[in-house]
């Protein structure tokens, strides 16, 4: 008789293990040789034997369907075939076995199945594919709590997203890591987007030229709606806290997810067009936007009067750059006052540390505690000693609260990381805003005016605007001539303007 030898493998394990395709085909090969049995085909693949699409079996199950003759289709175990009690193609062939058309030999388990069989072989039959489904339900379910334990100790499952990486530490497990060049990567595209000025074909732009990444759309809205970068796994619809480093704050994340959903409402066709006061002005009359136009290469500014005419004037682009940069070349400070501003803010600083290392403490506190509540209230489930529906209510209010902690903890740090910095930061931008403004590009121009300028409206050719703290107190002081050379000669007033 004509034999089709089938191998089977669906793990790694298997492949290492007695169950390895060259084992079993070993085994098959004697039992055919034992039984005179020709052999026509040899069936070797790797492939689960419990999912529904199974397209290398489909093929062997056409090839068996096709032969014209009687053939004794050969495999090491019943579970080689399926460990599924509803697979139709088991069904296929054990009907083919029970009208004579084939035999089913398994070498291992001692079983033929054939037209001769009794009600206990077929019974034996039906036990064996039982307990292969049983053996995979087991591994199933044993792989499931695996990972919610892992997922429960904040552990991602699957590849590290860009920003981060993999290592091996010496023990040899493994671990993810902040990649540092690649993770400010991240933070510069959350914060370029987060301002509102950077359309997603400006960003896609930018971050080709500065890191010559060929980044699609796609790439870069799957990474902005990542919440895995301020310390949130999202599984199946489900959040769980990971304990890797965050790269941005949950603030920042939310901001990036505010402009996302503006920029969804706003008319496509006029994404990501290079003019600059695009969408930053309103009519002072009528509340509208001022549109941009160009005509004859030149870019004018003006208002539709779709609620009705009030006789708009149009503007060219060269005169609203001249009002701007009026107002960024206002904001610079004498170097010695700027000083003076910088030893108050390192006096300010030392007092903040003290002040954040006890807020510190006291969170860190409240996460450990949160943490431990979290271990005990899963080891209960476990136990048995509450429902899964009470442990899915306590573990959400847990979970929120130590997602709150974690935020509140993040923005300690990175705010005691950053005050003084950013104060320092701020000096020097404000005394650099005139240039930076003139020398700069249109996106980090309209970053500029929304970093520092608010409420910009247009009225009788005159741009009128609101200004963001801290620059409102350097304009003020500049407009009521406070640091002027007359001025300079009470140190003592001027050092107390300064640190007020």
């Amino acid at each position: 008789m004509n034999a089709i030898l089938i191998a089977r493998v669906s793990t790694e394990e298997q492949k290492e293990a007695g169950n390895s395709l060259p084992a079993q085909l070993n085994r098959l090969e004697r039992y055919c040789d034992n039984k005179n049995f020709t052999i026509v085909q040899v069936f070797s693949f790797d492939e689960s034997a419990y999912k529904e699409e199974r397209s290398d079996f489909d093929n062997i199950l056409e090839f068996i369907t096709a032969q014209k003759d009687k053939v004794a289709v050969c495999c090491d175990k019943v579970d080689r075939l399926s460990r599924n009690l509803f697979d139709k193609r088991i069904s296929i062939l054990y009907e083919k076995a029970l009208n004579d058309k084939i035999e089913l030999h398994f070498v291992s388990d001692g079983q033929t199945i054939n037209s001769k069989i009794s009600a206990a072989e077929k019974f034996h039959f039906g036990i064996s594919l039982g307990l292969a489904k049983y053996y995979s339900d087991a591994i199933s379910d044993n792989v499931k709590r695996a990972q919610e334990q892992k997922l429960r100790k904040g552990e991602w499952l699957a590849k590290a997203p860009f920003g981060y990486k993999h290592i091996k530490l010496e023990d040899g497990r493994k671990d993810i890591i902040i990649d540092d060049y690649n993770a400010t990567i991240v933070q510069k595209i959350f914060e370029l987007y987060a301002t509102g000025s950077t359309s997603m074909p400006l960003l896609v732009g930018k971050v080709k030229q500065d890191y010559n990444l060929d980044w699609g759309t796609s790439h870069f809205d799957k990474m902005l709606n990542n919440h895995f970068y301020y310390g949130i796994m999202v599984i199946k619809g489900k959040q769980y806290p990971h304990r890797y480093p965050p790269i941005i704050t949950k603030a920042l994340f939310e901001a990036v997810q505010a402009v996302r959903k503006s920029f969804n409402i706003q008319k496509r066709k006029y994404a990501g067009k290079p003019y600059i006061y695009r969408g930053l002005i309103n009519c002072a009359v009528c509340g509208l936007r001022i549109t941009p136009e160009k005509h004859k290469g030149l870019v004018y500014y003006h208002c539709t009067q779709y609620k009705g005419k009030h006789g708009a004037a149009w503007f060219r682009e060269e005169v609203l750059t001249e009002q701007f940069g009026a107002v960024f070349k206002r904001l610079q400070v004498p170097k010695d006052i700027a000083e003076e501003f910088r030893i108050a803010l390192a006096e300010a600083h030392e007092q903040k540390t003290a002040f954040r290392n006890k807020q510190f403490n006291l969170l860190s506190r409240e996460e450990k505690e949160t943490k431990q509540m979290l271990d005990d209230l899963y080891f209960d489930k476990l136990k048995r000693r509450i429902t899964e529906s009470e442990y899915d209510k306590f573990y959400k209010t847990l979970n929120n609260k130590l997602d709150d902690v974690t935020a509140r903890l993040t923005q300690l740090e990175e705010a005691d990381a950053n005050y003084y910095i950013t104060s320092r930061h701020l000096l020097t931008l404000a005394n650099k805003a005139y240039d930076i403004f003139l020398g700069s590009e249109v996106e980090e121009k309209r970053q500029l005016i929304k970093l520092i300028l608010s409420n910009l409206q247009l009225t009788d050719e005159k741009l009128v605007y609101d200004v963001h703290k801290p620059f409102d107190l350097i304009l003020n002081c500049t407009d009521l001539l406070e640091w002027r050379p007359q001025r300079e000669s009470n140190s003592c007033f001027r050092r107390e303007r300064a640190m007020s």
